[in-house]
């Protein structure tokens, strides 16, 4: 997995979404510091967030 072309796939779909990452941060109960960190890809999401995280951005698991 590449975390860095992860991250740019969350931040793309995340603004397609006209969602800002303390809207996104909410709806998953992490911080937006969390979803910076992902997007920036210096970490990735946790696997039990995986599904909520994809139903949020209305993308597939595999696309993730």
């Amino acid at each position: 997995m590449n975390q860095e072309k992860i991250g740019k796939f969350i931040m793309e779909s995340r603004k397609n979404k006209n969602m800002t990452q303390s809207t996104l941060a909410e709806k998953l109960g992490v911080s937006d510091r969390t979803i910076g960190n992902w997007e920036n890809g210096r970490n990735m999401p946790d696997l039990s967030l995986f599904k909520p995280l994809c139903d949020e951005l209305d993308i597939s698991i595999n696309e993730l």
